[in-house]
């Protein structure tokens, strides 16, 4: 899909098929969006942590493993604030569901397995929604860059 740019914002979306080897295609996107928001390294590597989460976790758990269905990203700045919304076509699941949080207080043995990534990846955001549309998983983030 071809890079769209927008008067007054900054946007970037590409499609990839859901397979761990694309996410080097992924990360070029990401570069990208970086360079055109003038986004700073901190700023970067946050989007790379998040965007690499969703991602391996698509391809995991959404799909069970390498397939060729689409996963939608879009990048956009405006006025300081960074947008992430990722889209896929795995079956429906709410990761910001109460239900499926990890209790960070619990201890290690009392822990479950699963939902750490997500958590720590709601972390690195200002506000996080979720949404099934259309047949897709949708997810926005919003943070405010800081340029370092």
């Amino acid at each position: 899909m071809p890079v769209q740019f927008e008067k007054n914002m900054n946007r970037l979306n590409r499609v990839f098929p859901a397979r761990l080897q694309a996410f080097d295609q992924v990360k070029s996107l990401i570069d990208e969006f970086g360079a055109v928001a003038e986004l700073g390294r901190e700023d970067r590597h946050k989007l790379t942590l998040i965007v690499e989460e969703l991602f391996t976790n698509t391809v995991n758990h959404g799909h069970r493993g390498d397939c060729d269905a689409p996963v939608f990203i879009t990048f956009e700045e405006d006025q300081g604030d960074v947008q992430l919304i990722y889209e896929d076509s795995a079956p429906q699941f709410d990761p910001l569901a109460a239900g499926h949080r990890t209790d960070v207080e619990s201890t290690i043995k009392e822990r479950r397995v699963g939902g750490l990534g997500i958590f720590i990846t709601i972390g690195l955001t200002e506000k996080a929604d979720y949404s099934y549309v259309e047949g897709r998983n949708r997810i926005c983030l919003r943070l405010t860059a800081t340029r370092s």
